[in-house]
């Protein structure tokens, strides 16, 4: 067993805007491994939210836990974590929850104490702590607001170039003819409708973003910008907590773009390195492995 681990069940929650992951932790060891849609509550509905906790609980189990450790986007205050421990609370009565913020546990999982840690997944966020306890934040302040070089940023920034090209008169290129079929569209102005619709939302134009990579990988030059653009965004971010802390590094990239887009990763960490800094991991186990030694240091 891990040291510093209790004995017993550790439940690690990673709540993600597109999906709830859960791990059953028995004496440090993963013995239930379970995904459901989110259950952030500034993604869906607390009903929702309610309802897919429920289904992990249900699969993952459980009564005597010891612990359960969770990290999400979109946890900014007490009041936030309190609301969704709350949630969490009726399927482990006994257990002592801790809520916080999820580029905590994407640190963890790097194997660093101290560091930064930067998700560019649905939506972006930069977090670090230095080796005196202090924090720092940047970004993470929603679509709406930021959230800029995410998944939901790209699949934005993908409509926007296909009406841009609509309004100059120009035919739908590579990039808008993959976002149409995708959308079930024939004509980008059907595009307006369709972003502003209730139908849709953030985690549906965040799953555009795939094209925008793939037409890039396939050397289409305003989607490069574009992955070029997310990098030095998500460095801008990093480079803004780094310097809060006093420190250089480490910084452990995360999030489904930040872990498997190669474009992004290299513009990511030319940018860094522009700035001195040289220590940059991408991510290579899922954050809620962080748990366990989160929960270790926590005592």
């Amino acid at each position: 067993m891990q040291a510093g681990v209790p004995a017993g069940a550790v439940i690690g929650l990673d709540i993600g805007g597109t999906k709830t992951r859960g791990v059953r932790f028995e004496n440090g060891q993963p013995v239930a491994d379970e995904s459901v849609g989110s259950s952030n509550v500034q993604n869906v509905s607390r009903e929702e939210a309610a309802r897919h906790l429920s289904e992990l609980f249900a699969r993952i189990g459980g009564g005597t836990v010891a612990r359960v450790y969770a990290g999400a986007g979109g946890i900014d205050t007490d009041e936030d974590a309190a609301a969704l421990a709350a949630l969490i609370a009726p399927h482990v009565p006994a257990a002592k929850i801790t809520v916080v913020h999820d580029s905590r546990l994407l640190l963890a999982a790097g194997g660093a104490s101290t560091g930064v840690a930067v998700i560019a997944g649905t939506g972006s966020a930069a977090w670090g702590k230095n080796e005196h306890g202090e924090e720092a934040r940047a970004g993470g302040w929603g679509y709406l607001l930021g959230d800029e070089g995410s998944g939901y940023w790209l699949g934005r920034e993908a409509v926007r170039h296909s009406l841009r090209r609509m309004n100059q008169g120009l035919e739908p290129d590579e990039l808008t003819t993959a976002l149409l079929q995708s959308c079930h569209v024939e004509d980008p102005n059907k595009l307006i409708a369709l972003f502003h619709s209730p139908e849709t939302g953030r985690r549906f134009w965040a799953q555009q973003a795939r094209f925008v990579v793939e037409a890039a990988d396939a050397g289409h030059e305003a989607s490069r910008a574009l992955v070029e653009q997310a990098g030095r965004d998500l460095a801008g971010l990093t480079a803004q907590a780094l310097t809060k802390l006093g420190i250089k590094g480490p910084v452990i990239l995360g999030g489904g773009l930040g872990m498997n887009v190669p474009r992004l990763q290299e513009s990511f960490r030319r940018s860094l390195a522009a700035e001195g800094v040289t220590d940059v991991r991408v991510l290579e186990q899922d954050p809620v492995f962080g748990v366990l030694q989160l929960v270790a240091e926590q005592g």
